[in-house]
């Protein structure tokens, strides 16, 4: 498919089905509830040495049962534009579960390659250890300076160690935004090899994946995922936008965010699809 007919065909493809929609809806609200909830209680109960923790953990478990739920029915939308079938997926309750859990791995493998990497610059020009030093001194001036000595405060960092942590702030910066744009691109190959196998090992083939973007076209895959983010990030900043203007409207992201979950799978989907 053309680029444009990808996301023409993705926007239009959540409203094919609203009743399918509101459940999805209706799950998300619930499982943020029970999580929030279930956070709740968990940490009173422990403070009061109650057993509420108990209702808590519960509820808090619940609440992540129903999110992998949720998000194992977005791999099924995944699955429903790589198959070009028209219909918007029935739920799956065992099934969208075990998906969902197997989705999270997926998702834990692709990002702590990068986080590893990260962690690994950070260490080599030293980040942390200088950023400990220019808290240290920041601190220890703090305490020696009267209350309204903030120039006195930031002066008591010498100019050499804050040009090393602005150094090594930059090169961890720029290795990590590289690394995480990268990763997730290939990863969005790794989840749509997921929905179209079924298979975590597939799933997580980090070299296949990212020799999928290169078989659908490296061209089309960026300007897919980038449209993709675009409109997701420009309909949110209206909603927000409009929310200072107008009160209660953010109520509008109930509905609109689970909309955009659906077409951003959707329209992954159909990306693949080119080579599925």
């Amino acid at each position: 498919m053309e680029i444009m007919e990808i996301i023409k065909e993705a926007m239009i493809f959540p409203s094919t089905d609203l009743a399918k929609l509101a459940i999805y809806i209706v799950l998300a609200i619930v499982a943020g509830l029970l999580v929030t909830f279930g956070f709740i209680l968990f940490g009173v109960g422990l403070a009061n040495n109650s057993l509420i923790f108990i209702l808590g953990l519960i509820l808090f478990v619940v609440g992540l049962i129903v999110g992998f739920i949720i998000m194992g029915y977005q791999i099924s939308i995944i699955k429903s534009g790589i198959e070009h079938d028209e219909k918007v997926p029935e739920f799956n309750w065992k099934g969208n579960l075990i998906t969902g859990i197997k989705y999270l791995v997926v998702n834990i493998v692709y990002f702590i390659i990068p986080a590893i990497v990260i962690l690994i610059v950070a260490w080599a020009t030293n980040l942390f250890g200088v950023a400990y030093t220019v808290v240290n001194k920041m601190m220890m001036a703090s305490m020696s300076a009267p209350a309204n000595a903030t120039v006195a405060v930031a002066d008591a960092v010498p100019q050499t160690i804050l040009l090393t942590f602005g150094t090594a702030l930059m090169i961890t910066g720029i290795v990590a935004f590289i690394f995480l744009i990268l990763f997730s691109f290939i990863q969005t190959m790794g989840k749509s090899r997921l929905a179209k196998t079924e298979s975590i090992g597939e799933a997580v083939n980090i070299p296949e994946a990212f020799r999928d973007i290169g078989r659908i076209g490296y061209g089309k895959v960026i300007v897919v995922v980038i449209l993709i983010f675009v409109i997701i990030a420009v309909i949110n900043a209206i909603i927000n936008g409009l929310n200072g203007y107008l009160n209660g409207i953010a109520i509008l992201s109930i509905i609109v965010s689970p909309y955009l979950v659906f077409f951003a799978a959707r329209a992954t989907g159909l990306l693949y699809s080119d080579i599925a």
